[in-house]
Formats: C-alpha cells, sequence, structure tokens
C-alpha cells in the first residue's frame, strides 16, 4: 500500500488521540503559525465525552497529520461579540444561525510536511460530514483568514461551495488577517458534487450508508438564501 493510501481519520475520543491531536496543534497553531500560547486549552480533556464538539484526527499510518472541530449550535453572542459586517446580498448570519441547524467547522489543521497531501484533507472532511449529517445538521459556518499563506478559502469556495457572507477583524485566535465568514449548504455541496461524479464526491462518499444519502439527497435551502460565491 502507498504511504498515500495510509491516512485514515478518527473522531478523538481517547486520551491518547487527544495526545496525538495536540502534537498538530502544537505543531501548527503553535509554533508554525504562532496563533495560540497553549495547545492544551483549545482541545480540553472535557471535549471528549461533550454532546456540542467533536474533534477529528487525521493519521498518516500510526503518525497525527491533522485535526478538526466542529463546534454544534455555536452561541449566538460570540456573532455579534465579533463585530461581523455583512457582505453585500448575505442573510443575517445571527438570524440564519437561529434558524437553521448549524455547526462551526474550524480548527482545520495539517501539519506542514503532509499539507501538500489532499488525502488528508479529505479524510477529516469525510468524518466530520458523516458526524454532521447524523446528528441532523444542515449547514456550516467558518472563519478563514484574509491573505494567510495557507488559507482554505479557494478550496472552501470553489470545490465545497462556502459562501462568503461577512468579515471582521477580531477572533479566538491571535491572528492579524481579517476574518471572512462562510456559509455551506451540506445538501446543496452534496448534490452538486454528486452531479459531477468527480473524484472528491466518491472519496467522501466512500462507505456511506442509503440514509446519509437520502438526508442530503433533496433538502438543500433555495439558492437565494445565499449571496453569490466570490
Amino acid at each position: 500500500m502507498s504511504r498515500r493510501n495510509e491516512i485514515s481519520a478518527t473522531r478523538v475520543a481517547s486520551a491518547h488521540a487527544r495526545t496525538q491531536a495536540l502534537d498538530v496543534l502544537r505543531a501548527t497553531y503553535r509554533d508554525e503559525k504562532g496563533w495560540v500560547r497553549d495547545e492544551a486549552a483549545q482541545l480540553p480533556d472535557t471535549d471528549l465525552a461533550s454532546d456540542e464538539v467533536s474533534w477529528f484526527l487525521a493519521r498518516c499510518g500510526d503518525r497525527p497529520v491533522g485535526v478538526l472541530r466542529l463546534l454544534y449550535d455555536p452561541p449566538l453572542h460570540l456573532y455579534r461579540e465579533y463585530g461581523l459586517e455583512p457582505l453585500p446580498g448575505a442573510p443575517d448570519i445571527a438570524r440564519f444561525v437561529a434558524e437553521n441547524r448549524i455547526a462551526e467547522i474550524g480548527r482545520f489543521a495539517v501539519v506542514p510536511d503532509e499539507r501538500r497531501n489532499a488525502l488528508v484533507a479529505l479524510a477529516l472532511i469525510r468524518g466530520a460530514i458523516m458526524e454532521t449529517v447524523r446528528r441532523g445538521y444542515s449547514h456550516y459556518v467558518t472563519d478563514v483568514f484574509e491573505n494567510e499563506r495557507h488559507s482554505p478559502y479557494e478550496f472552501h469556495t470553489r470545490v465545497l461551495g462556502f459562501t462568503p457572507v461577512a468579515t471582521h477583524d477580531i477572533g479566538e485566535l491571535a491572528c492579524p488577517e481579517r476574518r471572512i465568514t462562510l456559509l455551506l449548504d451540506l445538501a446543496a455541496c452534496y448534490q452538486r458534487l454528486r452531479a459531477a461524479r468527480g473524484y472528491f464526491y466518491r472519496f467522501v462518499t466512500q462507505g456511506w450508508d442509503a440514509d446519509l444519502h437520502r438526508a442530503l439527497a433533496g433538502a438543500a435551502k433555495p439558492a437565494e438564501v445565499l449571496v453569490e460565491a466570490g
């Protein structure tokens, strides 16, 4: 088996997996980016048993190489405190979050020497989407940093179909760049990728049961709810 095909991603549910996830956050968010001082504060051990958050860990063989966090029903006060500036034509973010089942997807990190290995990101996304859909959530919200060297903005908007809806200058991480807030309708994403029948669709839906496919096959919101991606 090729090394590139040894990538797996699972939910962080043990002390050992948490330690490995912290290794990734230390290498990326602390040492490389300088966005946090204490990586352990990002993933407290209480998260392992929480119904409000899920962490996913990607491994290449046994080596930890990536992490991703899902925060379910993110608190509305955060969006008010961030001072979001809506983009033209965008929905009201606080109202949208209140009226839909939203999960915040973030803390997306891949260690530097595996960053060109797309399977790491794909494995994390596959695990995240499966859990999100099974829990009945319909949309993702996320922030990306403007002008950040390793920003996933192009991947999020061009491949997944995230829509930019607002900007803000402050957040939880110590990065000076402006934040761009993005929304994704998971059903619309699924339907577009299914129509293309490309590798990304095949990889992400590998192992899905019929219920997962049915959950996304006809649940997209009307397109006019969101502004056009830039």
